[in-house]
């Protein structure tokens, strides 16, 4: 097994909460989507639930590994202004007015635009915990790990189901804060594995690491967050969450209502879960 690097801020974050027992919930929004007032306050509605991380996505026009539900919030959030030193702004905001801690998603073109020394001096200005770049192969990834390690960001390493044994020793070799573990092949948004294969999948990259193991991509009900947080450290949601936002949008309806309770919901089974999984583990 192979021990964590040397962490940053991100790594204290999530270490703290797996020796507290806590399996969070982390909730996926778009930065801007639906506009910027309402992603502020949307960052009230994460913190309400009990949720102590966010994942704020940096809105662009090629989402790759995106499917169509955060495509699209990206697309709109672009339309109504959103720009990188704006999501910084929320950042900041998400730290500073709600006291979350923040791991920016984003891909390598607005960085690169930015500028890597840049794009790491300023977020380790705004206290960015962690940043993930899924574009990025992981063998041209140094360079800005080191960047972003100097300022105390974590840069995170995703994996996948069809990551073989020796990738997987390579990268937990040098991942840092927690490792994103893709619960299925494909884009975001897919649905999950079967019970069965999801824990033995996470079994398989816990023994190659003691670094905390957070599951995302597919987790849209509290049926299905329960069953990554019986298992794994955290369960991510992105495209319901958004979905959830997009429908109360174009009802005209609260949209940080109809956020908050899904979130309260979701956190409510991950909490349940985990509590039912340390008394199995005891």
């Amino acid at each position: 097994m192979n021990a964590p690097a040397t962490t940053g801020r991100l790594g204290r974050l999530t270490t703290r909460l797996r020796a507290d027992g806590v399996r969070p919930l982390v909730p996926f929004l778009t930065a801007g989507f639906p506009d910027r007032a309402t992603s502020d306050a949307l960052l009230g509605a994460v913190a309400a639930a009990g949720c102590p991380l966010v994942e704020l996505g940096i809105p662009f026009s090629d989402p790759v590994a995106d499917g169509p539900v955060i495509q699209a919030a990206s697309q709109r959030a672009l339309e109504a202004g959103m720009t990188l030193a704006g999501v910084f702004e929320l950042a900041d905001r998400a730290r500073r007015a709600h006291g979350l801690e923040v791991v920016l998603m984003g891909y390598l073109n607005p960085l690169l635009k930015m500028g890597p020394e840049a794009f790491a001096a300023r977020c380790g200005e705004v206290g960015v915990a962690g940043v993930i770049v899924p574009d990025l192969p992981p063998e041209e990834s140094a360079g800005l790990r080191d960047l972003l390690a100097a300022h105390d960001v974590d840069l995170v390493d995703l994996i996948a189901p069809t990551t073989d044994p020796a990738r997987l020793a390579r990268n937990v070799a040098r991942a840092r804060g927690f490792l994103y573990l893709v619960s299925t092949t494909g884009v975001t948004g897919a649905g999950m594995g079967a019970d069965d294969a999801l824990a033995a999948y996470v079994g398989r990259v816990r023994r190659a690491t003691e670094l905390p193991l957070y599951v995302g991509f597919g987790i849209g009900t509290p049926e299905q967050a329960a069953r990554v947080a019986g298992v794994a450290d955290g369960a991510i949601v992105g495209s319901a969450l958004l979905r959830t936002i997009a429908a109360a949008t174009e009802a005209g309806t609260d949209v940080v209502s109809a956020a908050g309770a899904f979130l309260d919901t979701m956190a409510a089974a991950v909490a349940t879960a985990a509590g039912t999984s340390r008394e199995v583990d005891r």
